[in-house]
């Protein structure tokens, strides 16, 4: 193989992997500086040149004029009578400069070259690839199915670039076809036999999110912000969602007239069940929107456990729990919250705490508002040392409300 047929095998791989002109320049003198320093140990002496635009390659070798019978390194020394048989003016001390043709290098070392090429055009257009796939992790992106397997299926992008959907990263209710275009998610990239394979997922809570920013504008404005999502692929989803501009409801505005905007998101996820709430720091609140469409009548909030105790009513239990639990599961999970449902039968006959607003002062019904107590029985349910360590009312006022509550219910709470 001559020069020029090197660089015309070279320039195929250049269209075939796309390696920009600089790249392909850099690989090409490495590789030969890999043959040359296998061959002769050194290729510090060598100077590469390298024009692929005009399929042009040459190699120089430099070495140094020294006397007669003290040659040591014939690599990088010529003997005087060699070297004046190139020019007959040389000396000792000076430089020759001498074209190498590619033949000379012997047939093994052509053969390396080519694998070594071979070899580190591969390796860069694996890095490229995986460089691609790590700047799209968090990413929803369509894929075509080429290949269905057991244990995950094959999918390609528009680069022809291979990716995996494993099994469990799949909604239950996902069927693929070959030829099915698909959204997923680039959840990681690993690498395989050397090769950089992307991992795909439908099953997270971040496809969810991107989904959600992909279908509504607010959201990839920044005009409303996605606080938590949490689902059970393929079952029920909570998201809590927050917006930054008072006049826009961002409920309303992830759901859209007559739903026009969650319905194809609900699709995607194969009739994944959807509930969105408004965010809130008020986490009595927070708790009762995460429960929906339950109905809380009263909840006792343990803010050190991180627990809550949540009363409602016979027919409302089962909305609380939800099917198989999904409600309360997801519920706990969005609010970071134990919650613990219960029938509000201890609380039956209650009275609000706002009605004994004209004995006690509307700021320290607010303390007790703020633990999730907004009945006179919530209140007496807890010991008197804990109302004080949970609220930081006096011990003194304590007693007083306490003993206010208790009047309203005297004959009933012998015992509180």
């Amino acid at each position: 193989m001559n020069n020029e047929a090197l660089i015309d095998s070279f320039l195929d791989f250049k269209y075939e992997k796309n390696i920009d002109r600089v790249n392909l320049m850099a690989i090409l003198e490495e590789s030969i500086r890999c043959v040359l320093k296998k061959k002769y140990d050194s290729s510090e002496n060598y100077d590469i040149i390298v024009n692929p635009d005009q399929g042009d390659l040459e190699i120089w070798r430099n070495r140094i004029v020294v006397k007669d019978g003290l040659l040591k390194d014939r690599n990088k020394e010529i003997e005087l009578s060699v070297a004046k048989n190139i020019e007959s003016d040389f000396e000792i001390g000076e430089e020759v400069t001498e074209k190498v043709e590619l033949q000379s290098l012997g047939r093994r070392s052509i053969l390396s070259l080519k694998q070594n090429l071979l070899s580190k055009i591969n390796e860069y257009d694996n890095t490229n690839i995986y460089k691609k796939f790590k700047n799209k992790i968090g990413e929803i992106i369509n894929v075509e199915v080429y290949h269905i397997l057991s244990k995950h299926i094959l999918v390609r992008d528009e680069e022809q670039n291979e990716m995996i959907l494993p099994k469990k990263e799949q909604i239950p209710n996902d069927f693929f076809k070959k030829g099915d275009i698909i959204k997923a998610l680039v959840k990681k990239v690993d690498w395989k036999d050397n090769k950089p394979i992307a991992i795909l997922t439908r099953k997270n809570e971040n496809f969810l999110e991107e989904l959600l920013k992909l279908e509504i504008p607010e959201i990839s404005d920044g005009i409303i912000t996605i606080k938590k999502v949490n689902r059970i692929p393929g079952e029920k989803a909570k998201i809590s969602v927050e917006s930054h501009d008072d006049r826009i409801d961002p409920v309303g505005a992830c759901v859209g007239m007559k739903g026009s905007r969650i319905h194809p998101i609900v699709r995607e996820l194969k009739n994944e069940n959807i509930d969105i709430i408004n965010y809130t720091s008020n986490i009595q609140l927070y708790i009762t929107r995460s429960l929906s469409p339950a109905k809380i009548s009263i909840m006792e909030i343990n803010e050190e456990k991180k627990c809550v105790n949540v009363y409602v009513k016979l027919e409302e239990i089962s909305k609380a729990i939800g099917k198989n639990g999904q409600n309360i599961k997801l519920a706990t999970q969005l609010t970071g919250y134990k919650i613990n449902i219960f029938k509000d039968n201890h609380y039956e006959d209650d009275v609000e705490l706002s009605e004994f607003s004209d004995e006690i002062e509307e700021k320290i019904l607010e303390k007790f508002y703020k633990i999730g107590l907004n009945t006179a029985k919530s209140v007496l349910n807890y010991e008197k040392k804990h109302l004080i360590e949970r609220t930081n009312i006096e011990k003194k006022i304590i007693e007083k409300i306490v003993s206010i509550l208790k009047k309203e219910f005297e004959g009933e709470l012998n015992n509180v």
